[in-house]
Order: C-alpha cells, then sequence, then structure tokens
C-alpha cells in the first residue's frame, strides 16, 4: 500500500517529503499514523550515530494512532523473533535479533505504519498525542529504575531533564517511586518546570558540593555529561547510562574514580511491553503531565532544527 512519509536520504540532511511503498507481512497490522514523537534515538540515527543504519530511512518509533477498526492504539517499537519474545518475556529488549521500529522498517514519519499485530496496544482513549509525547520518556526510566534498584527516599540526578525523556521520566521518579530528584537543566525557565514537577534543578553539575552525593545518575544525554555526572555519585553508587545523544564515543576521563569509589555503570536498553503499558496507564490517568510542541509532517525540517538547536521542551511530537 503507498504512504506519505518523510524520508531521509543523507545523514544529517533534510528529510524529504515523498510517497512510499509500505510493505505489509502476512502477520503485520496497519496504523494510521494519529502523531509519532521524535525520539533523541532518532536524532542520533539522523547524525549518523547507528554505523549499522545505511539510508533512505523513515524514522520514528513514537507512534500512535488508529487500529483499521478505527480504535486508538499505541505501537510498541521493539521487534524481536519468536520464540524468542516469549521465552525472554520481561527481557525482550535482550533477545537476539531486536531491533526498533522505524530503522530496519519503516516507522511513524508517514502517514501509516505497518507492524506486528503483537505489537499493537489499544490505548483508553483517542489523545494520541500525549501519549506520542510521554509514554516513551516515562517507560524508559521505568526500566531504568528497575536496572538501578531505585526506591523511595534514593537520591537521583538526571541529566538532560527538560527533554523528552527526562522531563516526563522525572515526574515518574518523583510520584510513582517517591525519589528525591535533582534536575540538571540548563537556563532558568526550564528550572522553575522541573521545579514545579518536584525535582530540585541544578544548572552546575557540581551541586554534590553543597547539597551532598547521590546514590544514582540516569544519564540520559551521554558524552557531553558523564565524566561530571559521576563526580556527584557517592561510593558504590551506579549511573544507569540511557542514551548518548550526540553519538559520539563515550570515554572516561576519571577510570581510577570509577575503581576506587567501587561505582557502578549500568546499560538500560529501551523498554519491555509491560512496561510501555504501564507507561500508558500512567499518562491515561494524569499521573504524568505530558510537555510537547507539536509540528505537521511537512515541517519536519524546522522540527529538527528546533530540537538540535534546544528550542523544544519535552517531546516534538509530528501529526500527519
Amino acid at each position: 500500500m503507498k504512504a506519505r512519509a518523510a524520508v531521509l536520504h543523507s545523514f544529517g540532511g533534510s528529510f524529504s517529503i515523498e510517497d512510499i511503498d509500505l510493505s505489509v507481512g502476512p502477520d503485520d497490522a496497519v496504523v494510521r499514523v494519529g502523531a509519532t514523537g521524535i525520539c533523541g534515538r532518532d536524532v542520533v540515527v539522523w547524525r549518523g550515530g547507528f554505523r549499522n543504519l545505511r539510508p533512505p530511512l523513515v524514522l520514528g518509533h513514537e507512534v500512535f494512532g488508529f487500529d483499521e477498526g478505527g480504535n486508538p492504539v499505541g505501537v510498541y517499537p521493539g521487534v524481536f523473533p519468536e520464540p524468542c519474545g516469549s521465552a525472554m518475556r520481561g527481557r525482550e529488549t535482550l533477545c537476539e535479533g531486536y531491533e526498533i521500529i522505524g530503522e530496519r522498517r519503516p516507522g511513524g514519519y508517514a502517514t501509516y505504519v505497518a507492524a506486528p499485530k503483537r505489537n499493537i496496544v489499544r490505548l483508553p482513549d483517542d489523545d494520541v498525542t500525549k501519549y506520542a509525547a510521554a509514554v516513551c520518556g516515562v517507560a524508559t526510566f521505568v526500566h531504568a529504575s528497575r536496572q538501578a534498584g531505585i526506591r523511595r527516599g534514593d537520591r537521583v540526578l538526571v541529566t538532560g531533564a527538560s527533554g523528552g525523556v527526562g522531563i516526563h521520566g522525572l515526574q515518574y521518579l518523583v510520584k510513582v517511586l517517591g525519589a528525591t530528584v535533582y534536575a540538571h537543566v540548563r537556563s532558568k525557565v526550564k528550572a522553575k518546570l522541573v521545579e514545579e514537577l518536584g525535582a530540585t534543578p541544578v544548572e552546575d553539575l557540581g551541586f554534590y558540593r553543597s547539597e551532598g552525593k547521590v546514590d544514582y545518575v540516569l544519564e540520559v544525554v551521554g558524552a557531553p555529561t558523564i565524566n561530571e555526572s559521576m563526580l556527584a555519585l557517592r561510593p558504590e553508587g551506579t549511573l544507569v547510562l540511557i542514551g548518548n545523544v550526540e553519538g559520539r564515543e563515550v570515554t572516561l576521563a576519571r577510570p581510577a574514580l570509577l575503581v576506587m569509589r567501587e561505582l557502578r555503570i549500568v546499560g538500560s536498553a529501551a523498554y519491555t511491553m509491560d512496561e510501555y503499558k504501564e507507561a500508558i496507564s500512567y499518562v491515561s490517568s494524569g499521573v504524568i503531565r505530558p510537555f510537547y510542541t507539536t509540528y505537521s509532517l511537512l515541517d519536519i525540517n524546522r522540527a529538527y532544527f528546533d530540537i538540535v538547536s534546544g528550542n523544544v521542551v519535552g517531546r516534538a511530537v509530528l501529526r500527519p
């Protein structure tokens, strides 16, 4: 079938709006796209940070819309072969062959997307934009928090706290887990916003000199901040590496710090189907407040410009 899509033909280049042939397999469902969030992972792919991918690409894995019966649905972004998914339930992100919609198969920067039927999740309501803005960020922090073992009262530093993952994930830490959150932001306006959400804003990663060290760092930014954020950890503290927004090599400037303080660095790979559904429930119930700016599919290049310029608080969301 045909779909209208934003196609990336060269890394770092502009997207081209064109018609594509959408391949629909026998086990696939077709979803009419209502809203697609532009994830930080998408931006890393756009920059050429995933060397195993080659254009042309139709990105977008934060896809929400309507099934063929008109019902509001979300598309779980992880595609994996069976029987691994059943055998690894709750750990399906570790399946061999796991991949993300919008990379090897066309994603949500389009009017329609095809995805495995088992990936389709019914939504409680049809406000698909709020889900496209918030679900991925919340689910990412649900998974990362479990990887780390964060509990009520723990002190947690979040980098990239005003971005699409950070601003929604920190709400999960504060409102659901009851953690004490320090949110790293780079402006007074953003500082006021995260403070309203229950976090303590910090513009300087040396905040621990006056506030004390933290138990955990949820490192959303990666290479630009990891060496400074590690300094904020108490002995035996844990840094969870969630993202690397610039796609460049992550190096440790002070490996002795890791050794002498017995710090842990843990990876966190996306989220499971159950965590995705859990995040949907928090957004639908109003526990999580969505932050987003909407753009039409035709304005995708302006959306990317605004993202890389730091002009978007929360998530940029595309609507066909």
